[in-house]
């Protein structure tokens, strides 16, 4: 984490700002981040670099994730990823998505940032814990049951992600790059519900001092903005600002009022929120038509925390509940318009 993060310095984002989550639909990496860049094309937005699960493995999110580690390799087998001694067919085509995907964004971020203040550009990548949970060890079991197999793969993961932040800043050298960890298992992981290969057990819980530690040697990684997302339930705020996390992306249907004590916290605490409320596939009422309406629920939240109507579009960024995978083309374009005029609405209409 960045000095300016850490002091409360400005964000390479605005006020009234939207962005992304990471996965779009299709298979034109060209396409998708012209679309991306297109949406996010005001300086207040964060664009981000996308992914495109729909070409295969290699291209989903472990397989992406797990093609930028450092001295340690994969490959696919039917239970899922699993490590390998050396690099083979799987790493290779991973490796191939990406460096597909970053070739497009550059083409698409020509003279980003020049004549004004830096911006930021949003980069993704799986988190150790839920890497940890997803990847195999070579007897088939994940490698969260074995501590001095996680300190590795995190080691590996943090060399990884620190060649991959260098290669965007030279490719977009106008961009401040912030760096998304991606952790649906996070919960699972604190709460020992990972089960073991069997399905018969679970991993036991893992330590809440242990995750904290891993994570924020892993965000020290990267000297910028950093954010962790999960479309999970549970959340944990406090740990992840602690960890050094300046936003937490979140699906906001997901919180409770019981989850207002911590949030409010963590929000007075410096932290932001990426509030994941515009659908991530078309809702069964049809279009979206209400930008308003999408962040009644940021407006009630913050209204029950007691926080300053002020400090809501600075402190909010308006984003899809989670990666637009599933959805149809057409409907990624109108989402992230969509969370563009739910941002503006936002800021128009605080109270």
């Amino acid at each position: 984490m960045s000095e300016s993060t850490q002091t409360g310095g400005a964000l390479p984002w605005g006020p009234a700002a939207a962005g992304g989550i990471g996965s779009m639909p299709g298979t034109d990496a060209r396409e998708a981040a012209r679309t991306v860049t297109g949406a996010f094309e005001a300086p207040q937005h964060l664009p981000h670099l996308p992914e495109l699960p729909a070409r295969g493995p290699g291209a989903d999110m472990l397989g992406r994730t797990a093609g930028l580690l450092a001295e340690m390799y994969v490959h696919l087998e039917p239970s899922g990823w699993r490590i390998s001694d050396r690099p083979g067919r799987d790493t290779r085509r991973a490796r191939a998505w990406l460096g597909e995907d970053l070739d497009a964004l550059e083409e698409f971020t020509q003279g980003y940032g020049e004549g004004e203040a830096p911006r930021g550009l949003k980069v993704s990548a799986v988190g150790p814990w839920t890497l940890a949970a997803g990847l195999e060890r070579r007897n088939g079991e994940a490698m969260l049951g074995d501590s001095g197999a996680v300190r590795d793969l995190a080691g590996s993961l943090a060399e990884g992600l620190a060649a991959h932040l260098a290669d965007v800043r030279r490719r977009v050298p106008g961009a401040v790059p912030v760096l998304q960890l991606d952790e649906p298992s996070l919960t699972a992981v604190l709460r020992g519900s990972v089960r073991t290969a069997s399905g018969y057990r679970t991993h036991p819980a893992v330590d809440r001092a242990v995750v904290e530690g891993v994570l924020r040697e892993l965000l020290a990684v990267h000297d910028g903005p950093t954010v962790v997302h999960s479309c999970a339930p549970g959340v944990p705020l406090g740990l992840l600002h602690r960890a050094g996390a300046d936003a937490v992306s979140l699906d906001l249907s997901l919180l409770t009022e019981r989850d207002d004590e911590m949030i409010g916290a963590a929000v007075e605490g410096g932290l932001r929120l990426f509030a994941g409320v515009v659908p991530s596939t078309a809702p069964d009422s049809g279009a979206l038509s209400d930008p308003a309406g999408s962040v009644g629920g940021v407006r009630s939240l913050w209204r029950r925390l007691g926080l300053s109507p002020g400090l809501l579009a600075e402190s909010v960024v308006v984003t899809p509940t989670c990666g637009l995978a599933g959805a149809s083309p057409a409907y990624a374009r109108q989402a992230l318009a969509h969370c563009v005029r739910a941002a503006r609405a936002l800021a128009d209409n605080p109270q």
